[in-house]
């Protein structure tokens, strides 16, 4: 797996593309708002920026999977 961080203008193409395959959506509650790119396994973690490590979210549930009030691993 390529862990190589994408310069500033391929994450910005990436983070389209994923909201796009998403059908610009939450993933978890489906609101059209607020929306961001989440990693299923962070990058910390050593998961990378690959589209099939990112799902869309929107700002509320990004919160609340930070905060582990909800699980990022069980995707409706």
């Amino acid at each position: 797996m390529n862990r190589r961080r994408l310069d500033c203008a391929e994450y910005q193409e990436r983070h389209r593309r994923v909201l796009k395959r998403d059908g610009w959506r939450c993933q978890f509650c489906g609101a059209r708002t607020q929306l961001q790119v989440h990693h299923l396994q962070s990058r910390a973690q050593l998961g990378a920026d690959a589209e099939d490590n990112l799902f869309t979210v929107c700002a509320a549930c990004h919160r609340a999977i930070h905060l582990k009030e909800i699980k990022d691993s069980v995707l409706p």
